[in-house]
């Protein structure tokens, strides 16, 4: 007798599915196929040409940065990045890689990849300011981005040139993981090219026009013989109020003893530091236009520990400012920070008084009331860090 090996019937659903499924995996087999050549490519010793890149979509472009990086382990944040490196044999982890790692030649190569990126996108992104040192933006070339994107392109301009920002850490530290930061003994503004200056008027103007608000950091040239309204302070953080009110002394040269202040305008093309500046010398509209913002300050101060806050008086600030204005409820109660920049923040304040026997039971009903709605409101929001890997 003999017997026949027969194939189950198959329905036509179950087929269909099996062949989807077939040419799911073939897909999945094949999806980083274009980036082949590039995984065993050499960047430490070998050069490559904006042509190279030619074939290749924006996507893959990101990756082949990615694989530059990745061969010394560097870990992403971005999702794409971090998920293509994690599916490779080669890729070792390493959460204490720094960009000293990187030979010259690599360096080379990935200014050529960056700028290849740069030149892909429809719109500015953060990491493309280089591209942009000799060209002039517009509206429709910026797009739209968030506040800590906005601020990112601004700083990415001076950042070329060197320049440190120590007032803002996040910031700060953002720059320092750029493989092409430098940051200069001494910035000196004045090496922005004029272009570089418009591009940095436009962004700032975009800005502002986002946030709504009338004033901002480096305006306080056009209240010199101009009174400032304290509705024309709203939507301000209390750390840009302090920079503005400290704008007007130091638009008359004042040299500032409190480190982050002095680092801050020391970077201001206009900033001129004179050694005979006397508080005293302020008057008129400028002396006016101090105490209306030192009142205005002290009614926020005040309002984070006596008032309940709203969502309101948070919206639009970056996460970074409103941990600041989380950290001034304990600030006010004298509690001794941990960070070394927080507390020399606070420290230069006159009201603060450090505390050393601080403790969360000094806190009122209302300031641990605002507390929780800071904290609903970081939660939700997202950082500066998180959202920018240029």
């Amino acid at each position: 007798m003999k017997f026949r090996f027969r194939f189950p019937r198959l329905s036509l659903p179950l087929l269909l599915l099996m062949i989807l499924a077939a040419g799911s995996i073939a897909h999945a087999q094949d999806e980083y196929a274009a980036l082949k050549n590039w995984e065993t490519f050499d960047f430490s010793a070998r050069s490559v040409k904006t042509a190279d890149f030619a074939p290749l979509s924006l996507e893959d472009l990101k990756l082949v940065r990615g694989i530059v990086f990745g061969k010394h382990g560097r870990v992403f944040k971005d999702p794409e990045i971090r998920r293509y490196l994690e599916s490779r044999t080669w890729f070792k982890a390493d959460p204490q890689f720094d960009n000293s790692r990187l030979n010259d030649s690599e360096r080379k190569n990935l200014d050529v990849i960056r700028i290849a990126e740069a030149q892909r996108h429809e719109t500015v992104q953060p990491g493309d300011m280089r591209l942009y040192q000799d060209r002039t933006l517009t509206r429709k070339k910026l797009g739209q981005h968030t506040n800590a994107e906005w601020t990112v392109l601004s700083s990415e301009i001076e950042a070329i040139h060197g320049k440190r920002f120590d007032g803002t850490p996040w910031l700060q530290q953002y720059f320092d993981e750029r493989y092409w930061y430098r940051p200069a003994a001494q910035y000196n503004p004045k090496n922005l090219s004029e272009i570089e200056r418009r591009n940095l008027r436009l962004i700032d103007t975009i800005q502002r026009q986002q946030r709504r608000v009338a004033i901002a950091p480096g305006d306080m040239e056009l209240f010199e013989n101009k009174l400032i309204a304290e509705t024309m302070l709203r939507g301000l953080s209390l750390h840009e109020l302090r920079l503005i009110r400290n704008e007007i002394y130091a638009r008359h040269g004042r040299i500032f003893k409190t480190i982050w202040i002095q680092q801050y305008f020391g970077g201001q093309p206009w900033y001129d530091p004179k050694e005979d500046f006397k508080d005293e010398d302020i008057s008129g509209k400028d002396k006016t236009n101090i105490e209306t913002i030192v009142a205005y300050e002290n009614k926020v101060h005040n309002q984070i520990g006596n008032k309940p806050i709203t969502r309101a008086l948070l919206q639009g600030l970056f996460v970074e400012d409103v941990r600041k204005m989380r950290d001034e409820i304990y600030a006010r109660h004298g509690k001794v920070f941990k960070d070394p920049w927080t507390q020399k923040y606070f420290a230069s304040f006159d009201w603060y008084k450090a505390n050393p026997n601080y403790s969360d039971a000094s806190l009122s009903p209302i300031e641990k009331g605002n507390l929780v709605v800071i904290a609903a409101y970081e939660k939700k929001a997202v950082t500066a860090m998180s959202t920018i890997e240029g």
